[in-house]
């Protein structure tokens, strides 16, 4: 997705807010808060050792193949908000329950629905881990190509910065719909094409 067409269709579809997390850069996101200073929330998904953490209010980029621990502790020197990625997808760089437990305590959410789960059983693991361990939930899209943008929205009172956004997330609600495979596919050729590019 090019940044302006992002923020374009976030506006034609009522999103007010946005937090763009890139796997690993936050060049893009960069790029869409310069066009949309108000909506854009400056964000990275970090791939660690163990799983991905999905980070907002990031000003500085965070390299992926971190411990937890690191990426956690440079996170936290710039007060970003820590949520962790679809935490028990088996697809996708799960998180066991033992990596998560070790890092409960240092992180500010969980996503407890992301839209391109494909079995509803990993977003409903997440939903009761979070439940067990007393954690916020975030429900995310995790859009990677337009039509997928506004899936699933965490509806949330209002903020302005991370500590803001702390301060409201356990009066979350959620609206969610998952995502077809049709665009899980779709997302697969677009990268398969960026990457014959080169």
């Amino acid at each position: 997705m090019r940044p302006a067409d992002l923020v374009k269709t976030c506006r034609d579809r009522g999103i007010d807010r946005v937090i763009i997390t890139d796997h690993n850069s936050i060049r893009g996101a960069l790029e869409a808060q310069r066009i949309a200073p108000d909506m854009v929330i400056v964000g990275e998904e970090v791939m660690t050792t163990v799983g991905e953490l999905l980070c907002a209010f990031v000003q500085e980029e965070v390299p992926a193949g971190l411990t937890p621990s690191e990426v956690i502790a440079r996170l936290k020197d710039q007060g970003a908000f820590i949520s962790v990625s679809h935490p028990f997808d088996q697809m996708r760089a799960p998180w066991f329950s033992n990596g998560l437990d070790e890092i409960v305590a240092d992180i500010d959410a969980i996503e407890i629905f992301n839209a391109r789960c494909l079995l509803p059983s990993y977003n409903r693991d997440a939903t009761t881990y979070a439940r067990d361990h007393g954690l916020a939930g975030t429900a995310g899209s995790d859009a990677h190509m337009l039509t997928e943008l506004g899936k699933a929205t965490t509806l949330l009172p209002e903020f302005e910065d991370a500590d803001g956004l702390r301060r409201v997330i356990s009066k979350a609600q959620y609206e969610t719909r998952r995502t077809g495979l049709l665009a899980r596919l779709g997302s697969r050729y677009a990268a398969f094409r960026k990457g014959s590019a080169k």
